[in-house]
This record gives C-alpha cells, sequence and structure tokens, in this order.
C-alpha cells in the first residue's frame, strides 16, 4: 500500500480505534412501577410471587413500596408514591374515583372470609354445606354471633341474612367491644360467639383466635372483590408511570396474570386469593 493510500485510511483507522477504547454506554435502567398492596395477598406470600412473574412477563421492575389496612395505602397512592394499588373493591376506593385520582376500576380478584366460633360448635354449623345454612342453625340454636365491626366482614353478613331469608335476633347482633380491630375473635371468645373474619388474619395469627375454630370456609359468597387502581387524571404520576402501571393492570386482570395468580397462590400454600373465575354462581357483595 502507498504512502498517500496510508495518509487517507488514517482518519478511519483513528476513528475505529477510538471506538474500540471507549467503554460502551450503559443501558438505560427501566423505570420502576410503585405498588401498594393492601396487606392480605402480601402477607400470604402471593403478591411477592406474583410481582415476580409479571416482571418476568412484561420487563417491568416492580417495587413494593407500602403493604398495609387501608387506611395507610390509600393516602400512599393519593400522594403519588404509589403508581397502582390493589385493594379490596369499597367505599374508599370509589372516592378516588370520584376525586379523580383513579382510573375506571378493574377487578382482579377475591379474598376469602370465614365463619368461625367455639371449638365446642353449640350451633353444628362445621358440617354445613354454605354460610347461609350455617346462620340458619345459628339462629335456630339461638347462638351468640358478633357483628364485626370491619365493614367488610359486616357486608358479608348482611348479605347472607338475605340470601337466608333470615332475621337475627338480639343475640346474633353481639357488639365487638375490643379495643383493636385485630382483637375481635378475643371479643367473641369472651362472649361464647361465632363471628365472620378473614380468612388470611387468622391463619396467619395476625387475628389472635383465642381458641376459636375455622368451621365454615369455601363459600363463593364469603368472598370480596379485589380491584386494580390506575392513576387518573390528578394523580402525581408522569406519563411513564401511566404507561407501566396500565401495562400491569392489563396483565393483572389478563389471561396471562390470572393464570399467573393461580400458580403463585399455589406456591403460597393457598387457596388464599381466587381468581375471577372462581367468583361462582353468586356473586360476593359489594362494599
Amino acid at each position: 500500500m502507498t504512502s498517500r493510500n496510508l495518509r487517507r485510511l488514517a482518519p478511519l483507522l483513528a476513528g475505529l480505534l477510538l471506538a474500540v477504547a471507549r467503554p460502551a454506554a450503559a443501558s438505560p435502567t427501566p423505570p420502576v412501577l410503585h405498588v401498594a398492596v393492601v396487606g392480605g395477598p402480601v402477607m400470604a406470600g402471593v403478591w411477592p410471587e406474583l410481582a415476580r412473574r409479571a416482571s418476568k412477563a412484561t420487563g417491568i421492575p416492580i417495587e413494593l413500596v407500602a403493604a398495609a389496612p387501608k387506611e395507610t395505602v390509600v393516602p400512599v397512592f393519593q400522594r403519588g408514591e404509589a403508581d397502582l394499588l390493589v385493594i379490596h373493591g369499597s367505599d374508599e376506593t370509589f372516592q378516588l374515583l370520584a376525586a379523580g385520582y383513579a382510573a375506571p376500576l378493574r377487578a382482579w380478584a377475591l379474598n376469602e372470609h370465614v365463619l368461625v366460633g367455639p371449638a365446642a360448635d353449640p350451633a353444628d354449623i362445621a358440617d354445613a354445606p354454605d354460610a347461609a345454612e350455617a346462620l340458619r342453625r345459628i339462629v335456630a340454636h339461638d347462638a351468640p354471633l358478633l357483628a364485626f365491626r370491619d365493614p367488610g366482614s359486616f357486608t358479608i353478613v348482611q348479605h347472607l341474612w338475605r340470601q337466608a331469608g333470615l332475621r337475627p335476633g338480639p343475640r346474633q347482633q353481639l357488639y365487638d367491644d375490643a379495643e383493636r380491630p385485630q382483637e375481635v375473635l378475643l371479643s367473641a371468645a369472651r362472649q361464647g360467639a361465632y363471628a365472620v373474619v378473614g380468612h388470611m388474619p387468622v391463619a396467619f395469627g395476625k387475628m389472635p383466635d383465642a381458641g376459636l375454630k375455622v368451621l365454615v370456609k369455601g363459600d363463593p359468597a364469603m368472598r370480596r372483590v379485589f380491584v386494580v387502581v390506575e392513576p387518573g387524571p390528578r394523580h402525581p404520576a408522569d406519563g411513564t408511570r401511566r404507561r407501566l402501571a396500565r401495562r400491569i393492570a392489563d396483565y393483572l386482570t389478563g389471561p396471562q396474570g390470572q393464570a399467573d395468580l393461580v400458580a403463585a397462590d399455589k406456591a403460597a400454600g393457598g387457596p388464599w386469593i381466587f381468581p375471577l373465575s372462581a367468583t361462582g354462581r353468586r356473586l360476593p357483595p359489594a362494599e
């Protein structure tokens, strides 16, 4: 090669050498979706496994920023500290929607309530085919039933009364005198009463059972609906986070997310959280 040709190639060779010497630019870190979840799915171990599957399916990193009762997670979402909220459908979620902080709500899954009572089971409800029949037996025996002050449990009980065509007597409307909601079964035990409560808090020890036993479970009429809450127009999330929230909501409510929910629930030793297909013929009550 002539010196003239070398001079022509020198700038090209220098550029190639510089490109080789320059460190490769780091790939941009994908934005993280911040999620707040009401406590049950996290306590049961279902949400952590499902979030892992969701990230794998969508390529979106998911960070759990709050796992707590609704009184805590709703403000976290409203302040913009979470871009997606998973919670029971309730007055609080409708208020978020009405105030512009939430997009239209989408049903995601269900959890279960159970009938708990004394181990001696004076009303013989343990072999009842469903919760409505259990309440019929409680009334027939004039056995005490505690009206739990939690809105979800209270709504389920009222739905069951109507379903069974019964009017509770005074002994089936006992007052929950516990100082804290988590101590409702201590109150029930002091009064020798039955009570309707969430299955997960009893099973995982968040709600001390005071010697009471889970006697009736597995009735679709005692399930409550979880919803996925995306940012509405007043939510502080930017456009990127809104798109991420929509993609994860689409996944959770779509066929793959529902199938992954079943797998995640099984891995957590469920059944704790039920897919929408488990609603059954009798719709669970709205709060």
